[in-house]
């Protein structure tokens, strides 16, 4: 019996592709750790065929972070629309975004490697970008909460807005330190009552 010929993709196929393997090695070794040859090899592909698609590595990694930020975003902005109010909105985004995280276990290591952030600031620049536009999305969400008499009418809505982002960094780096013995759902169902209950009008 012949053999099949291998299906030959289109350029745009191939790069995703390509950054689907940064990013899964990069969840394994971390991104310092991953070469191109790795990527290649992970493919049956040779280095050549990773630079006809990709002019250098940092270009690789940064095609990965817009990956990353159109896939989060669309996950957020898919469960904002199914809420009934702006605390129902925040709530619906944190558990859409550690649910994210659960499946993707490799993003949390790239967003914050710091000696690769501080290697490319083309990338440090991109990943403050999609911080400080997801920051923008929950500081809009608190003041509406705050003006439909929701939240406080103290609170300071980005700093609420650093710590919704800073809970989700705290967990991923609990599950890190603990693995198994930590569920990050779980905990994620655990955390987000005690964030509202700091944020929202206490009722008498």
């Amino acid at each position: 019996m012949e053999s099949k010929p291998r299906q030959r993709l289109s350029a745009e196929a191939r790069q995703e592709q390509i950054v689907q393997v940064a990013v899964d090695l990069a969840g394994e070794r971390g991104m310092q750790g991953v070469t191109t040859q790795d990527m290649a090899d992970a493919m049956g592909l040779t280095q050549g065929a990773i630079f006809r698609h990709f002019p250098s590595k940092d270009a690789i990694w940064l095609a990965a972070m817009s990956w990353i930020r159109e896939r989060l975003m669309g996950v957020l902005g898919a469960a904002a629309k199914e809420a009934s109010d702006p605390l129902d909105a925040l709530e619906r985004m944190f558990h859409a975004h550690v649910s994210f995280i659960a499946k993707h276990p490799a993003i949390p290591r790239m967003v914050f490697s710091g000696q690769m952030l501080h290697d490319s600031p083309k990338l440090k620049a991109l990943v403050q970008e999609i911080v400080s536009g997801y920051e923008d999305r929950l500081v809009a969400l608190l003041r509406e909460a705050r003006e439909a008499g929701l939240a406080r009418a103290d609170l300071d809505e980005q700093s609420a807005a650093i710590l919704f982002i800073g809970m989700i960094q705290g967990l991923v780096v609990q599950i890190t330190i603990f693995g198994a013995k930590r569920s990050l759902l779980e905990e994620a169902r655990k955390v987000f009552p005690v964030y509202l209950a700091g944020i929202k009008v206490e009722r008498t």
